[in-house]
């Protein structure tokens, strides 16, 4: 039997993780998500071990006990942000050989790879944090580069997170990063954790469900087929394939966090789109970028309570 790349909220449970992606997933071996939901008289810990971490915020805030690979103990912040759609969070990458206790009231994502490199434990600032407004016309999405290489010093991984608006397709053209390609391609799995939520500046009634669509196809590397519906808490596995679209249904905004990593010496994002559908980025071309975008936090709005 294949291996199920498309996991609904809760079926990768583990104790008190709601979902956590790890090599103990047939046909995964260089990247990790955990995501829990916490409340102010939990904690949870993060051992030391061969893992570099991305700990981001998804509402609320938190606190990290950190005791590092020298002994040296040290506590870190995370104001947080209401929702994932309220813009960049602060965020901390913990180095290998850092132990971690985590607190705090909220969601919350880790994001992992295996990793022999040293970087310095840092906390990114939410004002520190890129923000990139990617693509034209129904195509735009707004993306948060504080996991990339031009932000973050690491050893594999590569991190960010998309917020697409209702009725935007974004992870288009559909693309692929699943052999080396010197100068042009490098081999990444990648993770996708979604949510979704009403769009901003409406009124839904109490029933509504929202969600996005996500597919993958095969490529030469692998066969493997994901034409899902999503909401908030699902997890999509691209261990190989052309991936996307990524889209908002109408009256619905969709985000998904990445977490990309491989087996090559080069920590970089180089992609192949897929030839069928590339020429679509020629057509953007005069488009004007979507005027809901950028998502940001109202100055009024904090982390959540």
């Amino acid at each position: 039997m294949s291996p199920r790349w498309l996991h609904r909220r809760g079926e990768l449970a583990d104790g008190p993780w709601e979902s956590v992606v790890d090599d103990g997933l047939e046909g995964w071996n260089w990247t990790g998500l955990r995501v829990a939901e916490l409340d102010a008289d939990a904690a949870l810990a993060l051992p030391a071990g061969g893992l570099e971490r991305l700990v981001v915020p998804l509402a609320g805030s938190f606190a990290l006990e950190l005791e590092h690979a020298d002994g040296r103990r040290e506590r870190l912040e995370l104001r947080g942000r209401a929702s994932v759609f309220a813009g960049p969070s602060d965020v901390a990458y913990l180095g290998v050989g850092t132990a971690a206790t985590l607190s705090g009231s909220g969601r919350v994502a880790v994001a992992e790879a295996p990793s022999d490199e040293r970087h310095p434990t840092r906390r990114i600032a939410e004002d520190e944090v890129p923000v990139e407004l990617r693509g034209a016309g129904r195509s735009s999405r707004q993306v948060h580069n504080f996991g990339t290489p031009e932000t973050l010093a690491a050893g594999r991984f590569i991190v960010c997170e998309v917020i697409t608006p209702a009725e935007n397709w974004s992870s288009y053209p559909p693309h692929k990063h699943d052999e080396h390609v010197p100068g042009a391609e490098t081999q990444l799995e990648e993770i996708y954790y979604f949510e979704t939520a009403v769009t901003r500046g409406t009124e839904a009634p109490a029933g509504a469900r929202p969600f996005g669509l996500f597919s993958t196809a095969s490529s030469p590397a692998g066969e493997i087929e994901i034409d899902g519906r999503v909401s908030t808490g699902d997890i999509a596995l691209v261990p190989f394939g052309y991936h996307g679209p990524a889209v908002a249904a109408p009256g619905y905004d969709l985000y998904y966090l990445n977490v990309m990593a491989g087996p090559g010496p080069e920590r970089a994002w180089r992609i192949s789109d897929d030839p069928a559908h590339a020429w679509v980025r020629d057509s953007w071309a005069g488009q004007d970028l979507d005027p809901r975008l950028p998502y940001l936090a109202p100055a009024s709005e904090g982390a959540r309570p």
